[in-house]
């Protein structure tokens, strides 16, 4: 994943392809497809090795590397996917998937607007709105979802919505072309249809975030600097990272971004595998095109194609350990993300304290966690990932939502009822991001099973005469289709995965529970176009039987797909979900009705969720944090 120095024998069995591996996989499938020159490649990722044989392995003896390829051809539909062998350089097997559509890949990006952009029937469209210079338009490519429409039928389209510039460094997303879209064929290049409906003015006055164009910069806020001078407490041996008593190794593919592999704390595992594995963002309004602004950006662009550099001392603060992430672009050839996933250590506050009154005696604690982070720009919005790891064996996710929110124009002073008029004319739609985590689990070993954690009052009676009584009980979800479940805050209601292979000091099974903190209603009918698409956004959890095949909630390809595939389909067999390898699936995210102050540029929101230990430990596991004073720490001479 960062040099050279990861292949062979030095690397663990789940590290991602390096570069030359990546190349090599490319060779052998171009090598063995009877396919013509110009084969492109949509993904080159690592085929995970067998549980078994991971946990084989001993360190230092040759790895068995396999990679899965995902391929095709520009001049007709369909992705091949293969497995090939990367020791034996083989082709070990190949599927053509007639229906199958890529990924929307970052050269296309370019390559739709342009084909946009020398349209006679668009070119017309913007110089009826006062445009004169096409350069400065601008059309982001929008995966199109599957609505129907009989010419899109068996193509692989984008549907574009586009804005204008001022000048070169203009925010575009301040002037909204608002009903000017188009649908382009990625394959060929041509554009299918472009829909001229609108006559909403565009708006022209500027909102600029860049620093350029700030008249004034405040003076008035002093640095505030994190400082190691000893060094920080991880340690790394390629990307396998140990801190305080976790262990982990760190991935990263070109569709989930970051992933972590084998996360355990004193050398008892607690996940085998952590990603988010789908992110799907539906807008409200049912006006012109904007039914189809419904995108999933993990299935149909990838995220981690689309990952920033990040840049010392602004994305990332204090002492950082930076890994680089490799690639493949479409022709098949390495790409390298320079510190592209960020580690380092964070200070968190009180760990814990208390104060004996009657010995006059303090002990207090500070806590730190360990964050490891990156960050992903699609189209206008940026996600950063954030993995938390807490001295008390908290895990915790977050996702922050930066970057410019969507805009469309609108009559000055009649926004409608499916947004808010951020500045005048300019509209930011009602719309949600839904993530969904993919959690395997493995606390205290493979066989684990779930159970549902509910409190509920007793009712005033004899046994409880005032009225106080309250106790949680819990339930069994012995099977897939009863672990697809709903949170509940009137309940307090969170899961527990629980060992079926150790057990604490006093006889109960060790366990970890799912605290879900950001679940969200969605708003979308399941039975629309694109609540179809997206049949596992209807639960907050689903737990499943561990079947190496299904890795995606939304299915494996994404992109023009009907909803066949994914979550709904995989707990089709009600496997038995006690005392199983279990994968857990938690869907979260964001409601998100813009505000002014989301404009032009949008201050973090987040979201996430918890893990955290029930019954792991015997007891607190963080007595034995030092008692120390901060040196650094100081009065702040704020007064005069």
């Amino acid at each position: 994943m960062m040099d050279e120095i990861h292949i062979g024998t030095t690397r663990h069995p789940l590290s991602s392809l390096s570069a030359a591996e990546i190349l090599k996989a490319a060779e052998i499938v171009k090598n063995t497809l009877e396919q013509d020159a110009d084969l492109h490649f949509e993904m080159i990722e690592l085929a995970e090795p067998d549980k078994a044989n991971v946990a084989a392995h001993v360190p230092g003896t040759k790895l068995i590397r396999q990679a899965w390829v995902n391929s095709y051809s520009p001049a007709q539909n369909g992705v091949t996917r293969s497995l090939v062998s990367l020791d034996s350089e083989a082709l070990l097997s190949s599927t053509y998937l007639p229906d199958a559509h890529p990924m929307i890949a970052p050269e296309e990006f370019g390559e739709i607007e342009e084909a946009l952009k020398a349209d006679p029937r668009f070119i017309a469209a913007c110089e009826r709105r006062g445009i004169e210079d096409i350069s400065l338009v601008t059309a982001d490519a929008w995966s199109a979802g599957n609505f129907g429409v009989e010419n899109e039928k068996g193509r692989r389209v984008s549907h574009v919505f586009c804005w204008v510039r001022n000048d070169k460094l203009d925010n575009h997303y301040a002037h909204p072309l608002e009903g000017l879209n188009a649908t382009i064929d990625i394959r060929t290049g041509e554009v299918i249809d472009v829909f001229d409906t609108g006559d909403v003015p565009v708006p022209r006055a500027a909102s600029n975030y860049d620093r350029t164009y700030q008249a004034t910069i405040r003076e008035d806020l002093r640095p505030i600097n994190v400082e190691q001078p000893d060094g920080v407490s991880f340690t790394m041996t390629g990307d396998q990272l140990n801190w305080h008593d976790w262990q982990l190794v760190i991935g990263f593919n070109a569709r989930e971004g970051l992933t972590l592999h084998q996360v355990s704390i004193g050398g008892r595992p607690v996940l085998y595998r952590a990603s988010i594995a789908e992110m799907m963002v539906p807008y409200g309004s049912p006006e012109g095109a904007h039914p189809r602004k419904n995108v999933f950006d993990v299935g149909e662009y990838g995220v981690g194609r689309l990952i920033n550099s990040l840049e010392l001392g602004c994305d990332c603060l204090g002492s950082i350990q930076y890994l680089d992430a490799v690639l493949n672009d479409r022709e098949g050839q390495t790409v390298t993300l320079r510190n592209a996933i960020c580690i380092h250590e964070e200070d968190t506050g009180i760990l814990w304290k208390h104060y004996d009154f009657r010995t006059g005696r303090r002990e207090t604690r500070r806590a730190r966690r360990l964050v490891i982070s990156s960050i992903t720009t699609v189209g206008n919005y940026e996600y950063g990932y954030y993995w938390y790891l807490y001295l008390d064996g908290t895990i915790e996710f977050e996702i922050k939502a930066t970057g410019i929110i969507n805009t469309t124009a609108c009559l000055p002073g009649h926004p409608g009822p499916y947004g808010v008029e951020v500045s005048p004319g300019v509209l930011g739609q009602i719309h949600q991001h839904v993530f969904c985590a993919r959690l395997d689990i493995t606390v205290d070993g493979n066989m684990n099973s779930v159970v549902e954690c509910n409190t509920a009052a007793e009712p005033m009676g004899p046994d409880n005469p005032y009225g106080n009584a309250y106790r949680q009980t819990e339930t069994l979800l012995v099977s897939e289709k009863k672990a697809a479940r709903k949170a509940d805050q009137g309940t307090q209601r969170f899961w527990k995965f629980k060992s079926a292979e150790r057990k604490n000091h006093v006889g109960i099974p060790t366990a970890y529970k799912l605290m879900p903190m950001s679940t969200v209603t969605p708003f979308i009918s399941p039975d629309g176009p694109s609540g179809k698409r997206a049949g596992y956004i209807y639960n907050d959890l689903w737990v499943t039987a561990f079947d190496p095949e299904e890795r995606f909630p939304a299915g494996e390809f994404v992109n023009g797909s009907d909803g066949s595939d994914g979550l709904p389909k995989f707990v089709e067999s009600d496997s038995d979900l006690v005392d199983q390898d279990l994968v857990a699936w938690h869907v979260f995210g964001l409601h998100h009705m813009p505000r002014p102050e989301d404009y032009p540029v949008q201050p973090c929101i987040s979201c996430g969720f918890k893990l955290m230990p029930v019954g792991f430990f015997d007891n607190s596991n963080v007595l034995d944090i030092p008692w120390e004073r901060n040196a650094a720490s100081c009065p702040a001479k704020s007064s005069g």
